[in-house]
């Protein structure tokens, strides 16, 4: 019992209570996703065990007497391991919890020294308490740091790197960096070497000597800026289109939509580049929000880019020497003609509001439609704006979305193949009513104004005709939502029409009293 006792009274005269608690303040406090927990929880909990483990020893001595031989040298280590428990513990609370909360980041390597220091302060006041004479063990200790030093300079000039790369904040865990052939994002800065993850899934080490002696590139970072980095997407149109035309329709496509990483301030632009044997050479600058994303969101880019040539009737050109020329037969061109008419006239069958036009005029408008192809995510026709041409969906999906004051904007409708939209800006000259985006790659027919134009030149009564259907599909719905009576709908129809008409005559600048007087009996 009286050992029992002893080994208590040298807890309680080693403070080993206050160490517990101390240890494990340390473990609560320290967060569970930090990389470097083992480091901040372990050694305390290491250490304390020691001068648990060193207790009953130091009982056993005490149990002797104090004057007995071999007490002063039991106490020794169990003071020195429970002030170094003391120092680590305390310094874990200070650098990782403490500190932080102040807003003040301290590097790793300085965390380090600044612990090593107050645990050899602490070692040495411990042996000097002890009466150990310290003046030898300095001399001896002076003499092997120059020993080491001389064996071990390169180590040491990577450990003093270490430390000048953290102090002076040149890079930082997390930065993209760009070394030699080499780029990818910093996870560690230890005291020997720097970890950086490339996106191949690789670790590259770089001794710290090399980042301090050689040119690294920090990428996207720059003073009082959010991480950007501009990136550069190439193509090349034929000289036989206007370059105000390839900038304006590609600068209008990167700019209709957000495209994910890609940002908004400064917004992505399109320049001319160079000239070349048969082509310009063209260039799409943006900023890349994460750089992690650098190829995914090239990809985005260009995707938006070939979709916009392809709207614009823009081929990107191919260099004149992979030039290959098939020949084909007149009747082959016929038979591609035919087919592709066919096709024409068969998306127009599907809208009512054409429905009353001749043969030959519906073939003259499926003559005039263009091809108008959409990625996933681009916005087809926006709120507000003034588009004069109507949109027929051959594939793929889109939502019609409506801006709502203060809530963003709110899905009304999902349009799919058949569908079509934009009639009344067409027939009228009035903003988009809706924001239309491409749910999926959409292929589109557009109808233009100037060829519904040169139909109602020809022939007046057709926006009485369109104006009728169009009247009408207005009408049902309105006598749906407000539950109209036959009688009222009527009113609302005619009513809907006469303003329908006065506003495609007006748009059009078709008078009625131009009518062409019908043809002569000799004629």
């Amino acid at each position: 019992m009286r050992w029992l006792t002893d080994i208590v009274a040298e807890g309680r005269s080693t403070g080993t209570l206050w160490l517990l608690a101390l240890v494990v303040l340390n473990a609560l406090l320290a967060r569970p996703k930090q990389v470097d927990r083992r480091r901040i929880v372990a050694a305390p909990v290491v250490l304390f065990g020691l001068h648990l483990l060193l207790l009953p020893i130091a009982g056993y001595f005490r149990q002797r007497g104090a004057g007995a031989p071999g007490y002063v040298e039991s106490r020794l280590p169990l003071l020195i391991f429970a002030a170094l428990t003391a120092v680590t513990s305390a310094g874990a609370i200070a650098f990782t919890v403490i500190l932080p909360r102040l807003r003040l980041a301290v590097p790793r390597i300085l965390q380090d020294i600044v612990i090593g220091a107050a645990a050899v302060v602490a070692v040495l006041s411990v042996a000097s308490r002890a009466g150990i004479n310290l003046s030898g063990l300095i001399a001896t200790s002076a003499v092997l740091t120059a020993v080491i030093g001389l064996s071990l300079q390169d180590t040491l000039g990577n450990v003093l790197s270490g430390l000048a790369l953290q102090t002076d904040d040149s890079v930082r865990v997390g930065d993209w960096i760009k070394m030699g052939d080499v780029s990818g994002r910093i996870v560690e800065i230890r005291w020997r070497y720097t970890a950086v993850e490339t996106r191949n899934w690789e670790t590259v080490i770089f001794p710290n000597s090399q980042l301090v002696k050689g040119q690294v590139t920090v990428l996207g970072r720059r003073q009082g800026q959010p991480v950007k980095w501009r990136r550069w997407v190439w193509f090349n149109v034929d000289y036989r289109y206007p370059p105000s035309d390839v900038i304006g329709s590609v600068t209008d496509a990167l700019r209709s939509a957000p495209i994910d990483n890609v940002a908004a301030d400064p917004p992505p632009n399109c320049i001319l580049m160079d000239f070349h044997e048969s082509y310009g050479r063209y260039a799409v600058r943006y900023w890349l929000t994460d750089l992690a994303a650098d190829d995914p969101t090239d990809s985005a880019v260009r995707t938006r880019v070939y979709f916009a040539l392809k709207r614009s009737d823009l081929p990107l050109s191919i260099p004149a020497h992979a030039i290959f020329v098939t020949e084909q037969t007149a009747e082959l061109k016929q038979q591609k003609t035919t087919a592709e008419q066919d096709r024409r006239l068969q998306m127009l069958s599907g809208i009512s509001m054409f429905a009353k036009l001749s043969d030959d005029e519906r073939d003259a408008l499926a003559g005039a439609l263009r091809y108008a192809p959409f990625a996933a995510g681009e916005t087809m026709t926006k709120q507000g704006a003034k588009a004069h041409w109507l949109y027929i969906i051959a594939t793929g999906g889109a939502s019609v979305r409506v801006a709502i004051d203060g809530e963003g904007q709110q899905e009304v409708a999902r349009l799919k193949a058949g569908d079509f939209f934009g009639e009344r800006s067409l027939l009228t000259g009035d903003p988009r009513s809706a924001t239309v985006v491409a749910m999926t790659r959409v292929e589109c027919w557009r109808l233009d104004r100037a060829a519904f134009q040169e139909l109602l030149t020809r022939r007046p009564e057709i926006a009485d005709e369109v104006a009728e259907v169009l009247a009408a599909r207005a009408t049902d719905l309105e006598r749906a939502r407000e539950n109209l009576g036959a009688e009222a709908a009527m009113r609302r129809a005619a009513e809907t029409k006469t303003d329908l008409v006065d506003k495609i005559r007006r748009f059009f600048r078709v008078d009625a009293e131009s009518e062409p007087p019908p043809p002569s009996k000799g004629a």
